[in-house]
């Protein structure tokens, strides 16, 4: 079954949208909280977020795949302190992402990706849910930080902050 590249895309944009509602409460100021130590901060949740999207891009279409450096990886996440600069790359991240699909045609979005250890053999189609997965996951944990900042994030399909505060 051919996944259209436009659906693929749409599927991109609401997620970022969601993110960026959930997280909105979220400021520079909030940049170095971590619940634990031992964590990752606020900065540094939103900085992997933005770096798994170009990572499952990357690993999708470039010819020796996925990165599997996580040490390298881990390194470059760690070092990001600015919530706003973790936000530009995830916008720049969903950018590319977005030009990366919209620009190739039905095939090469659907075609098989090489035996891998991460999705296996898969159409490159399936990067993007597992990005709106794995966003998914770490707006819920920024959302819980939100909580333990005394915050109350927005209901990420909604414009106005719920209701509910509990």
């Amino acid at each position: 079954m051919s996944i259209n590249p436009e659906s693929l895309v749409a599927e991109l944009e609401s997620t970022k949208k969601f993110f960026d509602t959930s997280t909105r409460c979220l400021t520079e100021d909030d940049s170095a909280f971590v619940p634990v130590e031992g964590m990752w901060t606020v900065a540094q949740h939103v900085a992997h977020a933005a770096q798994t999207v170009d990572w499952f891009f990357q690993g999708a279409f470039r010819p020796e795949g996925f990165d599997m450096d996580w040490e390298k990886l881990g390194k470059e996440v760690a070092q990001v302190r600015s919530l706003g600069a973790a936000r530009a790359w995830l916008d720049a991240a969903f950018a590319r992402a977005t030009e990366a699909i919209a620009s190739r045609p039905a095939e090469e979005v659907n075609a098989v990706m090489p035996p891998n250890p991460i999705l296996g053999e898969v159409p490159r189609a399936h990067i993007v849910s597992s990005i709106v997965d794995h966003t998914a996951h770490h707006r819920g944990a920024l959302t819980v930080y939100s909580r333990l900042l005394g915050r109350v994030p927005a209901m990420p399909y909604m414009e106005e902050p719920a209701a509910v505060t509990a």
